[in-house]
């Protein structure tokens, strides 16, 4: 059985994903990152990753999943090398934009621009590990406006039928990236469609970090043993437009985005521990000035890593 995480290991974990999304955003405005994806917000939804075993599950992620990278052993290194493109960026090589995250050598599954195109490729590995009777379980991430379409329709209907051990995961933040929930489904919860596919569904709110580890926990469970899929909707909110490209204030007021950071799934969760009193300023100020330096690390070192070589361009592209 899994076994429950520690709060300050995922408070870290939490914290350190907003201070890397910051200095993302931070250098896109500067002009020195071309393109950003800002998952502040989203950092509660962390907590599923505390209920996979990075060991011998998948992670076939949504593009706001760097917290839950992070626990699968992805470095503020790792991330900044990607989003300058260099050579050792081991996402892709420099191939791939920022937030296509993949890494093989800790079962992270790579996503692709066209969403959600990785939720069919989770359900094949799925599937792979079922015939290969391995003791694997395959979690992916996607939106709620992922959810709308035939990807994932097609993706759940296939999993429940060979009761395939994958957990999917709908990050509902009620916008496909302009577009309201209420334009783009008539059902309150994406999770009550789990039903018309016989598998369990459930949602969860995604400023509870905790919360959200005790639903995956179920589900992971369930389907490690044998039990088939689930369907789990955290709901979250996005803080940040949704890339970089985008002017969010041209779908939502200024109003609804400060009402929601109310509810700041880092700020709550700090809050949380300081009332259990297992945390205080004096951790929290130390904890922020490890974290800045590792990040300003990080940087630096990504910013002096070599680019990829000209030479380089067609491998892994066509058959030796």
């Amino acid at each position: 059985m899994t076994t429950f995480p520690d709060p300050v290991a995922v408070y870290r974990t939490m914290l350190l994903a907003r201070l890397v999304d910051e200095r993302i955003w931070q250098l896109n405005r500067l002009g020195r990152a071309h393109f950003a994806v800002p998952c502040a917000g989203h950092e509660g939804v962390a907590g599923f990753a505390f209920a996979l075993d990075p060991a011998r599950d998948y992670l076939v992620p949504h593009y706001r999943d760097l917290a839950a990278l992070l626990v699968f052993g992805t470095t503020p290194r790792d991330v900044f090398c990607h989003l300058f493109a260099k050579a050792n960026d081991p996402m892709s090589g420099g191939r791939q934009m920022f937030a296509h995250w993949g890494d093989a050598r800790r079962r992270i599954l790579s996503i692709s621009s066209p969403q959600p195109n990785h939720v069919t490729h989770a359900v094949g590995i799925a599937l792979a590990s079922k015939i290969r009777r391995e003791d694997a379980v395959t979690w992916t991430g996607f939106g709620d406006g992922s959810s709308s379409k035939g990807d994932v329709h097609e993706a759940m209907n296939f999993a429940a039928i060979h009761k395939l051990p994958v957990v999917f995961c709908c990050e509902n933040n009620s916008y496909a990236i302009s577009t309201p929930q209420e334009k783009q489904m008539a059902i309150r919860n994406v999770a009550d469609r789990a039903a018309g596919y016989g598998m369990p569904g459930c949602t969860v709110d995604g400023g509870d970090p905790l919360a959200v580890f005790e639903q995956a926990r179920v589900a992971v469970e369930r389907a490690r043993h044998g039990g088939g899929p689930a369907l789990i909707e955290i709901k979250v909110y996005r803080f940040l437009p949704h890339t970089s490209n985008d002017d969010d204030r041209r779908y939502r007021s200024r109003e609804e985005v400060e009402r929601a950071r109310v509810q700041d799934p880092v700020t709550l969760f700090r809050q949380r521990l300081v009332d259990e009193t297992i945390w205080d300023d004096g951790r929290e100020q130390a904890l922020r000035q490890e974290l800045q330096h590792q990040i300003d690390e990080a940087l630096e070192f990504a910013e002096h890593s070599p680019a990829p070589r000209a030479e380089d361009a067609f491998a892994n592209v066509y058959a030796a």
